[in-house]
C-alpha cells in the first residue's frame, strides 16, 4: 500500500507491505519536492509524475491519502486540495482504490492520540515497523503513517469479515 501526505512544497510518501505472516515492513519512503517557487501547475505536474512513477515501481494495491482538514487559511486548504487532486488522479489512472483518512485519525491510529506531534509520529512509525531510526524528514514519516493507518483499518475489516 502507498500512503501519501499531500503538500505542494513537500508531499511525503511511504510504501508498506504486509507479509504472509501479517507483519508490516517498510519498502520505501521519501518526499516529493516540486521545484521551489515554480507556478502551481508545474508543482502539481511534478507531484503527479513522481506518484505515477512510484505506483509503476511498486504496484501498490491501494493508495491511502490524508484528507483535507479545515484550516483557518482558506487559500492553504484550497492549494492542498489541488495536490490531493493530482494524487487521486494518479491512483485513478492506475485503477487503484483510494482510502482517505483525516489527520486526527492517522495520528490516533499510529500514536494513540489525535493530537500527536510530528516527532511522536516519527518515533511510533519507527517502533511499529521495527526500524533502527525514524524515517526522515517528518514528511516521509507522515506518508508512512498514512499507509500504516490503512493497514490497521484494513486489518480490522479483514478480522471482522473472518470472525463475522
Amino acid at each position: 500500500m502507498l500512503g501519501v501526505d499531500p503538500g505542494t512544497s513537500a508531499t511525503g510518501y511511504g510504501v508498506v507491505d504486509r507479509g504472509a505472516d501479517g507483519t508490516l515492513r517498510l519498502v520505501e519512503c521519501g518526499v516529493i519536492r516540486p521545484p521551489a517557487g515554480a507556478p502551481l501547475a508545474v508543482r502539481l505536474q511534478a507531484i503527479f509524475e513522481e506518484l505515477v512513477a512510484l505506483i509503476a515501481r511498486h504496484g501498490p494495491d491501494v493508495v491511502a491519502v490524508e484528507s483535507v482538514f479545515v484550516a483557518k487559511n482558506v487559500r492553504s486548504a484550497l492549494v492542498l486540495g489541488h495536490a490531493r487532486g493530482v494524487i487521486l488522479l494518479a491512483a485513478a489512472q492506475a485503477g487503484l482504490d483510494v482510502a482517505e483518512y483525516p489527520p486526527a485519525t492517522i495520528k490516533k491510529a499510529v500514536a494513540g492520540a489525535g493530537a500527536a506531534t510530528k516527532a511522536q509520529i516519527q518515533l511510533m512509525v519507527a517502533h511499529i515497523l521495527r526500524l533502527k531510526t525514524p524515517p526522515q524528514p517528518s514528511d516521509a514519516a507522515d506518508g508512512v503513517a498514512v499507509a500504516l493507518t490503512h493497514a490497521v483499518r484494513a486489518g480490522r475489516v479483514l478480522r471482522r469479515a473472518v470472525v463475522g
